[in-house]
């Protein structure tokens, strides 16, 4: 006679039943091939420009060359991502992609390569991924149905983690026994596998039949994005964070490890244990829905800080390895629940043109940070500007922790209404009555049923 499984064991397949959806598993394919890709390319463009030139500041320049293009055509993307097919939009763009890594990955490998090309290529890359991610963003609530969207987000997160695992170590042993350029060159092959799953994707395509200017449709983008105050608020924090914590860290980390540990195995090793605990914390959170998801992600993303901090004292690298861990967990918990949060609060209709304003703010001055860690390092040192983030993370969730527009944000039951709806019922719905201590709180999406 057959036996049952444990409680666990069928609650863990319960909450696995997302991909008994078809459309998300293509989905879910087509994102983790890309992003195994793309988490190689970051290890292996980082040592290919220290290699080509053996400077910081060249390194800053070409990572800020994909990012500028990208927040200067975001709001673009989040107008086309809400006028025109969503897949069809992503699928230029990662065929764009692929033609940008594939074409870095030949000058690479036939020693051409000249910093011009390095910048106008990435900034090419930048641009398919300004027009790719409103796009993807506004795209998922449509491939997986509404009571498995917080599993789906977390299942996205899951792969994204795992590709975050695999990738970085790939490509710190093909860095050493190959080149950079071959990395490149798979780099460009999961863009164009992941284009070959969208073309197999069935989801509506057909948009809304009036279609308002471009200016009145960025004016009832922000709108939408300045009615809920938790979701400027928390952008306007991670607009910081990315200037002042990450941009350093993915400039200064590789330098780091180049210059106090091992270099390109010592950093893959890093890279590839913050994606182990992205596992952990997505493994952790499939199936759970806490009440107030923006007070947990403001407590944990205080962990963001911990490599950074690591790196800055030149601890061992298992010291390392345990911050980049940690931040690893709370890179998936923030990710699914902030996603979710916003899924469930905006209208879908407009969700590509707020996702773009989400991401417009979170990234504006990114570039900036990419470009001055680099000298300012060369001038200072690399210590001196991690420290400088971690002291920033740290007061900045203290702040944010103080405000009740964030602590009192709730998961709900219902999806979003029009886009028509009032900002001020939004808010309501989606924050509760702040000022009532007392008030009953909603019960976690999902529940009991797992999403």
């Amino acid at each position: 006679m057959a036996t049952r499984p444990s409680p666990p064991v069928r609650g863990a397949l319960r909450r696995l039943e997302v991909l008994r959806e078809a459309n998300f598993r293509i989905f879910f394919a087509g994102y983790t091939t890309s992003m195994l890709g793309t988490s190689m390319a970051t290890v292996a463009l980082s040592f290919a420009v220290l290699e080509a030139t053996g400077s910081l500041s060249d390194l800053s320049f070409v990572m800020a060359a994909r990012i500028v293009p990208m927040v200067v055509f975001l709001l673009g993307g989040g107008i086309l991502g809400d006028r025109l097919p969503r897949r069809m939009i992503m699928l230029c763009s990662d065929w764009l992609r692929a033609l940008t890594q594939g074409s870095l990955a030949v000058l690479l490998m036939t020693g051409s390569a000249q910093l011009w090309q390095l910048l106008l290529l990435a900034a090419l890359g930048g641009v398919g991924e300004a027009f790719f991610k409103p796009s993807f963003d506004g795209l998922v609530p449509h491939v997986v149905s509404a009571p498995r969207l917080p599993d789906a987000n977390t299942m996205l997160g899951l792969g994204n983690s795992v590709a975050s695992v695999a990738g970085p170590a790939l490509a710190g042993l093909l860095v050493t026994l190959v080149s950079p350029a071959t990395v490149l060159l798979v780099d460009a092959g999961t863009y164009a596998l992941c284009a070959l799953f969208l073309m197999r994707l069935r989801v509506p395509e057909s948009r809304a039949a009036s279609t308002p200017g471009l200016l009145s449709e960025l004016r009832a983008g922000w709108g939408l994005f300045t009615g809920h105050r938790w979701l400027w608020i928390v952008t306007l924090q991670f607009t910081m964070f990315n200037f002042v914590v990450w941009a350093p860290y993915l400039v200064l980390g590789p330098a780091a490890a180049d210059a106090t540990y091992t270099g390109a195995s010592s950093w893959g090793t890093i890279v590839s244990v913050y994606g182990a605990g992205s596992i952990l914390g997505a493994l952790f959170l499939l199936g759970r829905r806490p009440n107030r998801p923006l007070l947990i992600t403001t407590l944990v993303t205080v962990l963001w800080a911990a490599p950074s901090a690591a790196l800055a004292a030149q601890a061992p690298l298992v010291v390392v390895c345990a911050g980049a861990l940690s931040a690893g967990v709370a890179n998936s918990v923030f990710n699914a629940l902030w996603m979710t949060t916003i899924q469930q609060h905006v209208p879908q209709d407009a969700l590509s043109r707020v996702m773009s304003y989400v991401s417009f703010g979170a990234y504006s001055i990114g570039p900036l940070g990419l470009a001055l860690a680099g000298p300012v390092a060369e001038h200072t040192s690399i210590s001196a500007v991690l420290a400088v983030g971690v002291c920033w993370q740290l007061a900045a969730n203290a702040f944010i922790l103080c405000l009740p527009s964030v602590r009192g944000v709730r998961l709900t039951h219902r999806a979003a209404g029009s886009a028509t709806e009032p900002a001020g019922e939004r808010e309501t719905a989606a924050t509760g009555d702040e000022d009532d201590p007392g008030a009953t709180e909603t019960e976690p999406a999902g529940t009991p049923r797992p999403s």
